[in-house]
This record gives structure tokens, C-alpha cells and sequence, in this order.
């Protein structure tokens, strides 16, 4: 009887002992596989919002071969918002990037005509510009290569009105390497297949400008199977003019379109030009006005008289900038 009984509690063991290890067993399993599900779904549901951020953050790529042009846009801030302190002596002046050459010496005239007063220019492109004045960046004067950037501004209440004057003008024109690696000859080669082509992005001035012009050397001459033709050779869209002139200058593509003044400004024997048609180009007209919210409405002013006198205007023209008609 005893014996029986001891085989039967035997049993009764096993059995307690299969059911502990196969609970462990589950649990084990049921552990190690939710950790893994866990980071999975994050990751799949945070993802598509990854591009749609990043672009509007400063370095992103603009799209390339675009067709058709206007859907091209650029991103709106190039660099971080910066931060100046407003000052007497020191006026800091939002400048649109195509006059980044003729800076130097505009400030240098204005202080010598204005002594102890200095200028800090702060260039990028104007889209990027305007939207720094938007997000709360000091500005004492703005400088604007785009009417339509000026007037949302004036909308918006960051001008003194008043002021808001045109400055300067500027024509398109097409640059190329001075070795000319894309043997092009003329306008109708910017169509040619394999043709490396870089431009700005629908949003910035020179952009619009650009676009302009070959809409209506289109129109008017080539076609609007050329048009579609010279778009799909655009592999590079950039952000401000400069950039534009920088890829063409250091031999990355085979042309380019900026303004007349960059092409008038490039040290001798770096670039080529083949000239737009008046009738079919693109004459873009800067614009200059004091911000309302600048420390030094005087001197402020000081700096707009002397950009409209005759010394500021001569400077202008030496680096390729055309008056106002």
C-alpha cells in the first residue's frame, strides 16, 4: 500500500514539474518577443514623418528634375535664425544673397560717408530672409531681390512703408565654365541630352527670374518641347544665387542661370556667357526699406539715402546692377 502510494506522489510530481517548466517556457516567450514588436511599430509609424520635416530644415536637397518648373520649391531657411542686438553705431541689414560681391565696398563707402557708423549684412537668399524677419531674427533694413517677397512683408506690418523704395535691377543671363565642358554654343544647346544644367529653386528670385525667361524664350523662339528638354537636364536646384555660380564656376555642371551682376562680378577668365534676348529675359528690380522694428530709425535711413545716392548707385553699376528705369 505504502509502495503504491509513493508511486502515485511520484507521478503527481512529474506531473507539477512538466506544468512549472512548460509555464516558464511560455512566459519566457511571451517576454522576449514584445520588445521586439515594440520598437517596430515606433519606427513604422514615426517614419513617414521624417521627409516632411526635414524638408524645412537648412542643407536639404531641393528636387531635382522637376517638370514642370513651378512645382520646384526651395527650402525657406538656408542657415539658422541669427540674432543681433540692436545698436546706434551698427546697423544690421538683411541682404539679398546676388549682392554678396558688392557688399564689401558698400559698407566700407557708407562708413566713410557716415563715420563711426558700420554695416553687418546678413546675405541669403530672400525667401530665407523673409522668413527669419517672420520667426522674430533683427533686422534694421531689408534689401529684397523679389517684389513679391517685399509687399508680404509690408503686408504683414514689418516695413515703416514709407520707405520701401526700389534700388536696383538685374537681368538674366546663362554662365558657363570658360573651359565650356558641355560645348555649348548657344541657347538652343541647353536642350541638348546629357547637358548638366543648374538653377535656383522656384521660391527664390533668380528662380523666378529663370523661369521666367526660358518660359518665354519658349514661347517665342524654341518651343515648349525645348522647355521640357532643358528642365530635364537641370540636375541641381540651389537655394540662393551664389550657389548657382559656385557649381558652374568649379566645373560641376556645363551651365548655369544667374543674374547678369554675377557674371559681371567672376574673376576674368572663369566663366563664359550666352546673353538672353531683352525682349525675352527677365528683369528682376530689388527693393530697400527700413524695419519697423529697428533701433535707429535715423541712421537706418542713413543707410538708404546713401544705397539711393549717386556713390551707392555707381557701386551697384560697377558690379553689374542696373538702375531703376
Amino acid at each position: 500500500m505504502q509502495k503504491l502510494w509513493n508511486d502515485k506522489y511520484s507521478v503527481y510530481i512529474c506531473i507539477a514539474c512538466l506544468l512549472l517548466c512548460a509555464g516558464l517556457v511560455a512566459g519566457c516567450t511571451t517576454s522576449t518577443s514584445q520588445p521586439a514588436t515594440t520598437p517596430v511599430a515606433t519606427a513604422s509609424a514615426t517614419q513617414p514623418a521624417t521627409p516632411a520635416l526635414s524638408g524645412t530644415l537648412a542643407g536639404t536637397p531641393a528636387p531635382v528634375n522637376v517638370v514642370p518648373a513651378t512645382t520646384t520649391a526651395a527650402p525657406v531657411t538656408a542657415k539658422p535664425v541669427p540674432t543681433y542686438t540692436p545698436s546706434e553705431k551698427t546697423l544690421i541689414v538683411f541682404t539679398a544673397a546676388s549682392l554678396t560681391g558688392v557688399t564689401k565696398d558698400l559698407g566700407k563707402e557708407f562708413s566713410a560717408m557716415y563715420p563711426g557708423r558700420t554695416v553687418v549684412f546678413n546675405l541669403d537668399g530672400t525667401q530665407a530672409l523673409k522668413t527669419q524677419v517672420e520667426n522674430g531674427a533683427y533686422a534694421d533694413v531689408f534689401i529684397s531681390a523679389s517684389n513679391s517677397y517685399t509687399n508680404t512683408l509690408k503686408g504683414e506690418g514689418f516695413f515703416i512703408n514709407s520707405t520701401v523704395k526700389p534700388l536696383t535691377t538685374n537681368y538674366v543671363t546663362v554662365i558657363l565654365p570658360a573651359s565650356n565642358p558641355g560645348n555649348i554654343k548657344s541657347l538652343s544647346d541647353l536642350a541638348t541630352p546629357g547637358k548638366k544644367i543648374a538653377m535656383a529653386a522656384s521660391n527664390v528670385p533668380i528662380g523666378t527670374a529663370s523661369y521666367a525667361a526660358l518660359a518665354n524664350l519658349a514661347k517665342s523662339t524654341y518651343g515648349q518641347d525645348w522647355n521640357k528638354s532643358v528642365f530635364s537636364n537641370v540636375v541641381s536646384y540651389e537655394t540662393s544665387e551664389p550657389a548657382v555660380a559656385t557649381k558652374v564656376s568649379l566645373g560641376e555642371v556645363d551651365a548655369g542661370l544667374v543674374y547678369e551682376s554675377t557674371y559681371a562680378a567672376a574673376p576674368a577668365g572663369t566663366l563664359t556667357a550666352i546673353t538672353i534676348p531683352k525682349a525675352d529675359n527677365y528683369l528682376q528690380t530689388y527693393t530697400i526699406g527700413v524695419m519697423k522694428q529697428t533701433g535707429s530709425t535715423s541712421t537706418a535711413q542713413e543707410f538708404e539715402d546713401f544705397m539711393l545716392s549717386t556713390i551707392g548707385q555707381q557701386t551697384l553699376k560697377d558690379y553689374g546692377f542696373r538702375p531703376v528705369s
